[in-house]
C-alpha cells in the first residue's frame, strides 16, 4: 500500500445513497466542492459499494454512524465481507428534517409516513406528539420517500415523508412541518470509501478503522481484544458488534479509534490484534474531519517506542 496526500488521491468518478437529495450526497457535495468529480447516485450501500469493487467507480459516499441511532448496520456490515475496501476520509453533516407532501394534502390528512429506519428513529417523539396514528412506512433513503411522493407515493401506501429540506424543494414537496427531529444536535458522520492501494498521509488528527473477528466466544476475549489498545494508550472513539452471520451468538466488532497505521503505537497494536484475532480487516487511516490532533499518552509516543525497540536490541546482540 503507497503513502500519498489525500489531495493527490482525488477520485473523479464518485458514488453515493441516492437519489439526488439524500444527506449522503449532501455530504458528498461537500467533499466534492474542494475535489471535484462526477457524481453517480445508487439506490442502496450494498449498490454503491459493489460498483466501487468492480471498478465502475473510484470512491463511494456512505453513511456509517449517527450520534442517535449509532453505527449503519447496512454500511458496517457491507465493509466486514467481499473484496476489501478502505475509508479515506470523513464528512459530519448536522441533519434536520422537514415533513413533506404533495400539494394540497394538509397536516391532519396524513395517515402513512414514508422515510428510512435511520430518519424515523430521530424524529418518533415528533411523530408520537403530532401523528400519533400515523403509520411507518419504510423506503430505502429520505430521498426515495421524498420521490416516491412525486411518482405518487399515495398508491405506494403513504401520503407524507420525512426528508431534508433539499429532497422536498427537489421534488415539487411542500412542507407542512421543519425541523421535526427530536435532537436538534443530531449529527451523521459519512465516509469515503475506496479500494486498497491508497494510504492518506499522517496529520496527527486521524482515525483508523478496523473490524476484529474473535477466534473463538469465551470469558474475556473482548477483554483481549481491548487490551491492545489501552496497553498502547490509544482511545477508541467506535465500539460496536455486528452478527457475523455463521451462527447464532457469533459477533465481529467493528472499531474506530484515534491514529494512524503510520503510528509506532497503532502499528504495534495492529500487530498485536493480528496475534489474536482470527481476522483483522484493516478498513484505513484517515484524517478526522474535525482536525482535532490527538492526544498521545505518556510514554507512547514514536520516540518512546523506538527507544524501547533499541534497547531490545542492545539486549540480543553478541
Amino acid at each position: 500500500m503507497t503513502t500519498t496526500s489525500t489531495a493527490s488521491a482525488r477520485a473523479t468518478r464518485y458514488g453515493y445513497l441516492g437519489p439526488e437529495g439524500t444527506f449522503t450526497q449532501m455530504a458528498l457535495l461537500a467533499w466534492a466542492e474542494s475535489h471535484g468529480g462526477e457524481q453517480t447516485a445508487y439506490g442502496s450501500v450494498d449498490s454503491a459499494l459493489e460498483a466501487l469493487r468492480l471498478g465502475e467507480i473510484d470512491a463511494a459516499m456512505v453513511p456509517i454512524e449517527n450520534s442517535v441511532e449509532g453505527g449503519v448496520s447496512a454500511t458496517l456490515d457491507a465493509l466486514a465481507s467481499g473484496d476489501p475496501l478502505v475509508v479515506i476520509g470523513e464528512v459530519n453533516v448536522p441533519i434536520t428534517f422537514v415533513l413533506a407532501a404533495p400539494a394540497g394534502v394538509a397536516l391532519a390528512d396524513v395517515r402513512s409516513v414514508g422515510t428510512h429506519s435511520h430518519a424515523w428513529a430521530q424524529v418518533r417523539g415528533w411523530m408520537d406528539a403530532n401523528l400519533p396514528r400515523a403509520a411507518y412506512i419504510p423506503t430505502l433513503s429520505t430521498a426515495a420517500a421524498a420521490a416516491g411522493l412525486a411518482d405518487g407515493g399515495v398508491e405506494q401506501g403513504y401520503d407524507a415523508a420525512v426528508c431534508a429540506p433539499i429532497a422536498a424543494a427537489n421534488h415539487g414537496l411542500e412542507v407542512l412541518a421543519e425541523n421535526i427531529g427530536d435532537r436538534s444536535e443530531a449529527v451523521t458522520r459519512f465516509v469515503l470509501v475506496a479500494r486498497p492501494g491508497t494510504l492518506p498521509e499522517r496529520t496527527g488528527a486521524d482515525k483508523t478503522t478496523v473490524m476484529l473477528f474473535q477466534r473463538d466466544d469465551r470469558a474475556g476475549g473482548l477483554l483481549e481484544l481491548l487490551e491492545q489498545f489501552a496497553v498502547r494508550g490509544i482511545n477508541m472513539t467506535r465500539l460496536e458488534s455486528r452478527p457475523t452471520k455463521d451462527s447464532l451468538g457469533s459477533y465481529c466488532f467493528s472499531i474506530d479509534f484515534e491514529g494512524h497505521v503510520l503510528d509506532e503505537r497503532v502499528g504495534e497494536a495492529l500487530m498485536g490484534l493480528k496475534r489474536v484475532c482470527a481476522e483483522v480487516r484493516f478498513l484505513g487511516s484517515y484524517p478526522r474531519e474535525d482536525g482535532a490532533p490527538v492526544e498521545v499518552a505518556q510514554h507512547t509516543s514514536d520516540a518512546d517506542f523506538g527507544s524501547a525497540r533499541e534497547w531490545l536490541r542492545s539486549l540480543r546482540r553478541p
